[in-house]
């Protein structure tokens, strides 16, 4: 088929033409449609054409068809499209692919993949996926597979698979650890979860909470490196010791990990006496596991004689912090005090007891005055209810082992503790650490110990970003799906921030995100047809953003 200008007197036509045989073969042509004289044609642009090629075709002209074309909602993609890069690039598609495949009858690693993302860019319940998806376009999964049926039996099939996946993203994290050493992070948090039910070996259970209350909850376990990359996770029932999660969570690290030397540090909640023991016995090959250990110091009345030459000695003088070493039961006791903040607690401190000793002589004016027969406006206090108010007042105030309240008193009394008080200004500013590593100057021990709040970083976004809690799972093994999903958003996470900041990007992960969100997907319908799709252009700051963390940029035939 083709174009022909032809010519009838003055006037020349141009004809839409079509080339054919004959029954016998010989070469004709038939006009299929006039699409009109030359020179309205040529006045008319390329329009004029394209409606007479669509009346031919019966269709409405791009005049009368207006109504016909039509917008489909624009999807964002940029940001899933980075996330689906950074998956594949470490190996994540292919590994899990292998261990997920033939278990159901859909692509259970795809669906996996959306359940990830979602907690990154937009964290809902499993049925908040599928309004989410209705403005989100992740590539190579059609909208349409994702069911919330197909998101459950994902689940169950993650923990179906439970081990071998977790061998997998071992082998997979591997390349990205130090193998001459790792240190070690580790800490353990609380998730809240809702429901009333009760289940067989049942997860949910009431404890305190790290926010101070007694919550229905879970336990979260995470172990990260120095460079904050999570490595392995652990959950535990809600009601769990602190203390005795730590030996089975490092023995199962231990023995993913084969590296040569692993450098346990953990916070002041971890550290018991029996747990400092049995860490000890710990070896990996003929060697001990080596820890850096926070010490709660306000338990222990023994460091009392340590810290005290250390603390009149040099303390009291100090204008910036100093570090120290000491010898405690076979193990290194590293002493670090901050004078700054020793003086900011202290004073915080003495501002709190003075504001309540204030209060105290109020009332016991009041009391007195009551007994003498004076008259005052209000309720009239009793010595029993002072007693109580102020009990709790200082209670709240977290200085009932300084203000000795005597609740057995018949009368309002109360004394300051001189030895708690002197026992919290030298504990004030100061970090106290146990150690056995023997090549690690006491400053370098401190500063290993200061990068656990990097860990505590990484359990904000656990909470915040990732949005891990509240779980609203009942089953046990749905609850672990839960967590091990919320853990690749970390591990995704960690390493999107580990890229950005080799890049010297000042972007954090969640800023990244954003700006690649903004990279959407366009579908526009002609005539009833699709007729075309594509991507917002980028700007500079998306290609500088993809260039920075060496991803590829988004292409529409790709999704």
């Amino acid at each position: 088929m083709f174009v022909k200008i032809t010519t009838s007197g003055s006037r020349q036509y141009v004809k839409l033409v079509e080339a054919f045989r004959d029954e016998a073969g010989v070469s004709r042509q038939r006009v299929v449609a006039t699409l009109g004289r030359l020179e309205a044609v040529q006045a008319g642009g390329s329009n004029s054409l394209v409606n007479g090629l669509l009346r031919a075709a019966g269709k409405p002209t791009l005049d009368e068809g207006t109504g016909e074309t039509t917008f489909a909602p624009a999807r964002s993609v940029g940001d899933t499209w980075l996330l689906t890069a950074l998956w594949k690039e470490l190996g994540f598609a292919d590994a899990f692919r292998r261990v997920l495949r033939n278990r159901r009858s859909f692509d259970a690693e795809r669906l996996l993949r959306v359940m990830v993302f979602n907690r990154l860019c937009d964290p809902e319940s499993k049925r908040g996926i599928l309004r989410w998806l209705e403005g989100a376009l992740v590539p190579e999964v059609p909208a349409e597979s994702v069911t919330h049926q197909h998101l459950l039996r994902t689940m169950d099939t993650l923990m179906d698979c439970a081990d071998a996946l977790e061998a997998t993203l071992a082998t997979l994290l591997r390349p990205l650890l130090d193998q001459e050493l790792s240190i070690v992070f580790y800490d353990l948090t609380t998730i809240r979860a809702e429901g009333s039910t009760e289940m067989s070996e049942e997860l949910r259970r009431f404890g305190l909470s790290k926010e101070g209350d007694i919550a229905r909850q879970v336990m979260l376990g995470v172990v990260q490196t120095a460079d904050g990359l999570p490595i392995h996770h652990e959950v535990f029932a809600g009601n769990t010791g602190e203390t005795t999660t730590l030996i089975p969570t490092i023995e199962k690290v231990l023995a993913r990990y084969p590296i040569k030397r692993v450098v346990l540090v953990a916070d002041r909640g971890l550290l018991s006496l029996d747990n400092l023991e049995a860490v000890s016995q710990i070896r990996i090959g003929a060697q001990p596991l080596e820890f850096i250990l926070a010490v709660p110091g306000r338990r222990y009345s023994e460091f009392d004689t340590v810290l005290a030459p250390f603390h009149e000695g040099q303390c009291k003088a100090a204008t910036e912090e100093i570090v120290s070493e000491h010898a405690w039961q076979g193990h290194r006791l590293i002493v670090a005090h901050r004078p700054d903040l020793a003086a900011e607690l202290g004073a915080a401190r003495d501002a709190r007891i003075a504001e309540l000793e204030t209060d105290a002589a109020r009332w016991a004016g009041k009391l007195d005055g009551q007994e003498a027969g004076q008259l005052y406006r209000g309720r009239k206090l009793s010595d029993a209810g002072t007693t109580a108010r102020f009990y709790k007042a200082v209670s709240d105030a977290h200085l009932a082992n300084i203000i000795r309240v005597d609740l057995s008193s018949a009368e309002f009394t109360y004394d300051i503790d001189e030895r708690a008080l002197a026992h919290a200004r030298m504990m004030d500013g100061k970090l106290l650490l146990v150690t056995n590593m023997p090549d690690h100057t006491p400053v370098e021990i401190v500063a290993r110990y200061k990068a656990l709040a990097d860990i505590e970083r990484g359990f904000r976004v656990l909470k915040s970003e990732i949005e891990i809690a509240p779980v609203y799972h009942r089953l046990p093994e749905r609850i672990r799906a839960h967590a091990f999903i919320c853990f690749l958003a970390l591990v995704l996470y960690r390493v999107l921030r580990m890229r950005l900041k080799a890049s010297d990007q000042r972007l954090s992960p969640e800023r990244a995100l954003e700006i690649a969100r903004r990279i959407q997907y366009h579908q526009i319908t002609l005539h009833r047809q699709q007729t075309a799709t594509g991507l917002t252009s980028l700007s500079t700051e998306q290609r500088n953003l993809f260039d920075a963390i060496d991803l590829p940029e988004p292409a529409v035939k790709k999704l």
